[in-house]
């Protein structure tokens, strides 16, 4: 029984794994249930294959959220490398973050409903988040634009407000003011 798994021999066997984890994504982002169905039509695939990939929705809930988490950690040096490090850190928070913090209102459901049965999460959302913050954090204080005394975890606590965006409204723009009034905070004096 495979849980999510992709044999590394077939592109088309890789592309549709992550058109099935792009489509369970964006349902669990509108609802807490997993409706192979649904999930098969959105990602153009058959319903067998969503099976093949995901053999029960609490494997493909896990899935998703190691996708997402994993995207969180994966994406910084990347913006790192793209942009200053002021720039990185607000890019990340309002292009990634806040839009992983929309999206985790119907996966925290989704995942309260399989944890029981799967003991803990493979991945620790929480840590994990905090390692990313402590990077983009680290580029920049080398960079002098924010204090030496900052506490990732502290700065995470603070980006919690995003939970809280309406995903049908101007969430964008909300999340940029967040980002702004965390940063004047955390700037250097």
């Amino acid at each position: 029984m495979t849980t999510g798994s992709v044999s590394p021999r077939r592109a088309d066997t890789r592309r549709n794994h992550e058109r099935i984890l792009t489509a369970a994504a964006e349902s669990l982002a509108r609802s807490d249930g997993v409706s192979f169905n649904a999930i098969a039509k959105k990602a153009e695939v058959g319903v067998g294959t969503v099976y093949r990939h995901f053999p029960t929705p609490e494997a493909l809930i896990l899935a998703v959220y190691r996708r997402e988490v994993q995207h969180l950690v994966e994406v910084v040096p990347v913006l790192l490398e793209m942009h200053a490090p002021e720039d990185a850190f607000r890019a990340w928070t309002i292009d990634h973050l806040a839009h992983y913090m929309m999206t985790k209102r119907g996966l925290a459901d989704a995942l309260r409903a399989v944890a029981p049965s799967h003991g803990e999460l493979p991945v620790n959302a929480y840590d994990t988040l905090v390692e990313a913050i402590a990077t983009l954090l680290k580029a920049n204080v080398q960079a002098g634009t924010v204090r030496a005394d900052l506490d990732p975890e502290t700065v995470l606590r603070g980006l919690g407000g995003l939970l809280y965006l309406d995903r049908n409204g101007d969430w964008k723009s909300h999340a940029a003011k967040l980002a702004d009034l965390l940063w004047r905070g955390m700037r250097e004096s």
